[in-house]
């Protein structure tokens, strides 16, 4: 498969078995020309001011949905009928305006052909998000901030999984845990993964167990520091990702290049 999406992409940035990162656009609509995720896990820019280096966040909102229907479209051709789509989002944007970006941009992946399956709200309990009060202890102008993100369910055309290796490894304890739509895990540290907005590895972990067979494609538009890669190759699935920014995928390659060691290496 790699093969066959490297006659588009052109040559994986670094692979490592059935993993590969192309580093590329995911706005560029020919990137890839046929179908082929099963799951799409991702964290899209917030365009809260984070400095990514190779994409602005901090576009006009109209602009950000204009760039987020873009991505968003062009994910749903890259896409198998029966794919389902992670979205990692925030509740609401705080920098430059009070816009609810979590309604906004599931409205728009709907507008563009993905159904809506449910939301998952996911606490991270190691992270404040209280940066302003307002108008302190006072009616005037408070402000409401919710330590909280979303990760809309999404899916194609179908939503049973009817291909595949009808293989599923996760456990009775996991399936329990993980179908009640109130994650707890804390988030992941910059300074510890060398990026400005890693999400944790318990994020695709769960995606891939609870939403995905064995054998599975696993698809990655904004790979960063590569976490649902490293996920995607831990459990058995084929991971694909893309990531516009050389010096993220260089850190992307050396975490997977680090975790797949094998006995030959």
């Amino acid at each position: 498969m790699i093969e066959r999406l490297a006659k588009s992409a052109g040559k994986p940035f670094c692979q490592r078995n059935e993993v590969a990162l192309f580093q590329g656009n995911c706005l560029k609509t020919g990137l890839f020309e046929e179908p082929f995720i099963d799951l799409m896990v991702t964290s899209p820019p917030y365009n809260v001011g984070i400095d990514y280096q190779s994409n602005d966040d901090t576009l006009g909102y109209a602009d950000y949905l204009a760039f987020s229907r873009q991505w968003l479209t062009n994910c749903y051709d890259w896409s198998l009928p029966e794919a389902r789509f992670l979205l990692n989002i925030p509740l609401d944007k705080n920098k430059g305006g009070q816009h609810s970006v979590g309604a906004d941009l599931t409205t728009l992946a709907q507008q563009v052909g993905w159904r809506y399956h449910s939301t998952i709200v996911w606490n991270e309990s190691n992270i404040s998000r209280r940066t302003a009060w307002g108008s302190w202890l006072s009616a005037s102008a408070p402000y409401v901030i919710a330590p909280v993100e979303l990760i809309v369910v999404l899916y194609k055309e179908r939503w049973k999984k009817t291909r595949g290796s009808k293989i599923s490894d996760i456990s009775r304890e996991e399936f329990m845990a993980w179908t009640n739509g109130l994650w707890t895990f804390n988030g992941e540290s910059k300074k510890r993964i060398g990026h400005p907005a890693p999400f944790p590895r318990a994020l695709p972990y769960r995606a891939i167990k609870l939403f995905s067979y064995v054998g599975d494609v696993v698809f990655d538009p904004f790979a960063g520091s590569g976490t649902t890669l490293l996920e995607a190759f831990a459990q058995g699935r084929q991971g694909i990702g893309v990531e516009i920014d050389g010096e993220y995928c260089q850190l992307a390659c050396r975490r997977l290049a680090a975790e797949t060691v094998t006995p030959s290496d």
